[in-house]
């Protein structure tokens, strides 16, 4: 890898969102009715460290909220919503057409807010001399046809965190597979990816990046002990990029993705509040100092050359 440059993504406190009003908090913002009563929200299990620390900070401004989460698969959490039972739900994708259609016919108004940029991370164990992949490469992995590390002549064992997650509809919208292989396998969570790669040096996971971006996050640099997260090029003739915030902004680190919030609850109740709250000033600045992108929130780039 010989990449010359690195960008560093910062969020400009000194200027105000679009979205936030002259107190910090989106327009239309009310306190009495959106920061208060319960809310049951199915959040994509790869957002879970996000959302947390999202809904400790929500509860701690509005004393009298209760935001209960779910972390769940995504397409687990996309059919308890068709199927009413839950009015709020996080993914990495706004509904197709066809979805909104179908909500149409049932007289059910959603609204979809793009809330940050996010990616799908590879890790390996530190004793895999391997550190730089290709999305090519990585396709013909999913797909059965690249099956040994070159550096341990081992076979390349790819965990993923649960069928139908995010994760796993991710590669499987890569290589345009309704089914993936049998060379890959799930386990039950993103924590579980984690704790595989750190046992077994053959082994590739597939991770979202929030469960090791937060470098401020004690349990996150836990996690971080005993792996190595990959650098990954669009083709063998592009640069290699990590997944750092400024890459994912810039759409360089190749694996990107989004993180959508969808709502069907009323406009003047807890549930729109949170959401609000997630599209706001004080959500932006979480989710940046996560490391992720912040969707609505202006930027700026700092670069750095760098020697390698």
């Amino acid at each position: 890898m010989n990449t010359t440059m690195k960008y560093f993504l910062s969020l400009s406190v000194l200027l105000y969102l679009v979205s936030c009003g002259n107190e910090g908090k989106p327009i239309g913002y009310d306190g009495d009715t959106h920061g208060r009563g319960q809310a049951t929200i199915l959040i994509e299990e790869s957002f879970k460290p996000l959302f947390d620390t999202s809904i400790y900070t929500f509860e701690s401004q509005y004393a009298h909220a209760d935001v209960v989460p779910y972390y769940k698969a995504e397409g687990d959490i996309i059919n308890d919503f068709f199927a009413n039972k839950a009015k709020t739900i996080c993914i990495s994708r706004d509904f197709t057409e066809q979805e909104k259609a179908e909500l149409l016919k049932k007289n059910v108004e959603v609204r979809s807010d793009r809330i940050a940029f996010d990616a799908v991370t590879l890790i390996v164990n530190p004793e895999n001399p391997d550190s730089a992949m290709t999305v090519d490469r990585l396709k013909r992995i999913i797909m059965g046809k690249d099956t040994i590390w070159p550096g341990l002549k081992t076979k390349i064992n790819v965990v993923y965190d649960q069928a139908n997650s995010a994760n796993f509809n991710y590669l499987r919208a890569l290589v345009g597979e309704k089914n993936l292989p049998i060379n890959i396998f799930a386990v039950k969570s993103n924590v579980e990816v984690i704790n595989y790669v750190k046992k077994n040096k053959s082994a590739l996971g597939v991770i979202g990046l929030n469960w090791i971006s937060d470098q401020d996050d004690f349990d996150v640099l836990d996690f971080v002990k005993g792996l190595k997260v990959m650098s990954v090029a669009e083709s063998p003739t592009k640069p290699f990029f990590k997944p750092y915030a400024g890459m994912i902004y810039t759409r360089e680190y190749p694996l990107r993705r989004e993180i959508w919030m969808i709502n069907k609850a009323k406009k003047s109740g807890i549930h729109t509040g949170f959401v609000l709250f997630m599209i706001g000033e004080k959500g932006q600045t979480i989710i940046q100092k996560s490391a992720l992108v912040p969707a609505n929130a202006p930027v700026r780039l700092i670069q750095i050359s760098t020697e390698q």
